[in-house]
């Protein structure tokens, strides 16, 4: 079976194409225990809380700020319903410390890409994968903790599926001065208390099966979340602005 495309453009400074299937796959290590029934991240106190399980009232279809988002909220959580399309925060975020937690379906269906599948989009462009990936290989730049077309994940902290995973991101923003690039975009991520991208720079937004470059946006953008198709869980997401001391 194959893993990936060999019909796709090759990445900018690299021997591998997008979604490549013969792009070495991530080592599994085991991520930091934690209870699945007890543990829950509080947010700092300076966080602003984008999702506390209660409603999706700071949350809007995405790219319709006057549609209300349409997933599902119940037992301290949201989840995707399928064909209502990705959703979106009123918030405005650049550069920050993001929290995320989320969860496959526990029945398991489908492998590679078709498990699990969702994502997390900083700026509403820039995706970092979300996937039931434990015993479920596909192209590595699709694996959860990958930087989705452009880099795997350093390694596969994944848990089992069905069961609550982090996402602690770092996420700068890229600058831009009118329509120039001054900076562009660099992330760390960790997945369940483990680094899987450390301090790396996109090489524009995240696409399927293209590669892309920077194009001149604002300084703050809507976070979003992917509606693949798949039941796939979130909770407790906030973010902490960070910048200079002045």
């Amino acid at each position: 079976m194959s893993l990936g495309y060999d019909d796709t453009p090759t990445i900018p400074e690299s021997v591998y194409k997008v979604h490549d299937g013969d792009r070495p796959q991530p080592k599994v290590v085991t991520p930091i225990e934690w209870s699945q029934e007890n543990f829950y991240m509080l947010p700092p106190s300076d966080a602003v809380v984008l999702f506390d399980g209660t409603d999706l009232s700071g949350w809007t279809k995405k790219g319709d700020e006057s549609t209300p988002a349409g997933w599902k909220v119940e037992n301290g959580y949201m989840e995707v319903v399928p064909g209502t399309g990705d959703i979106q925060t009123k918030e405005l975020i650049g550069d920050c410390q993001l929290h995320v937690e989320f969860a496959s379906p526990e029945v398991v269906k489908g492998d590679g890409q078709g498990r699990g599948n969702s994502g997390v989009f900083l700026m509403g462009k820039y995706e970092f994968q979300v996937l039931d990936c434990f015993d479920n290989p596909t192209y590595s730049d699709g694996t959860v903790g990958g930087i989705y077309g452009q880099y795997p994940p350093l390694v596969n902290s994944s848990r089992k599926s069905g069961e609550w995973q982090t996402y602690d991101i770092i996420w700068e923003a890229p600058k831009f001065d009118e329509t120039k690039l001054l900076s562009p975009a660099r992330v760390t991520i960790l997945l369940n208390g483990v680094v899987v991208q450390n301090a790396k720079v996109l090489q524009g937004p995240t696409e399927h099966r293209i590669t892309t470059k920077y194009v001149h946006h604002d300084a703050k953008l809507p976070l979003s979340l992917q509606d693949h198709g798949d039941l796939v869980r979130f909770r407790n997401i906030w973010y902490r602005e960070i910048g200079e001391i002045k």
